[in-house]
């Protein structure tokens, strides 16, 4: 008896250390990456501002090829909306299209819905480099309400990990 007492109490106290630590950790996150695509400017971007193209280079979105998706509105345009519902890995959530400065910059907001409810900022921003050479800029930024705050390290992580492998396909996708 007094040995599942011990255990319930060091369980106990490990629950209520993290919680502490999650008190006190930041809540926002914040991660970006760049790659440079040797194609214009204006290919790349033109590429880019269309959500479904995102998604043949968007590691997240070939977890599973066999979710559902729906659209509403015109792709490419400010108001438009990409809504996926899959597999465990794949999740449920929706990406809107929430403002274009043309040629320059995509911004999107990303609203998950499973496996759990959370919002981001995802931007996209392109800059000449030469005529023939484009870097392009990603980042991911959103707020993690306590306690989920405590998995923000290692969420930053491996989205810096997948953000690389998506960046480096769609380079190779606009390089042919």
């Amino acid at each position: 008896m007094n040995i599942i007492v011990t255990i319930l109490v060091v369980v106990a106290g490990i629950i209520a250390l993290l919680l502490i630590i999650a008190l006190l950790m930041k809540k926002e996150h914040y991660v970006k990456r760049e790659i440079i695509i040797n194609a214009p400017r204006q290919k790349v971007f033109d590429f880019l501002k269309l959500l479904k193209n995102q998604e043949k280079f968007n590691k997240w979105a070939k977890t599973d090829p066999d979710r559902k998706e729906e659209t509403k509105g015109t792709d490419g345009t400010v108001g438009f909306i990409y809504s996926w519902s899959g597999n465990k890995s794949a999740g449920e959530g929706e990406k809107e299209i929430k403002n274009i400065i043309e040629g320059k910059r995509i911004e999107t907001e990303i609203r998950f819905v499973k496996p759990m409810s959370a919002t981001a900022s995802i931007i996209m921003e392109t800059e000449s480099l030469s005529d023939d050479q484009t870097k392009v800029n990603w980042s991911n930024a959103g707020i993690l309400k306590y306690p989920l705050n405590i998995m923000i390290p290692m969420m930053e992580k491996h989205v810096a990990k997948d953000m690389d492998v998506s960046l480096s396909t769609l380079k190779n996708i606009l390089e042919k």
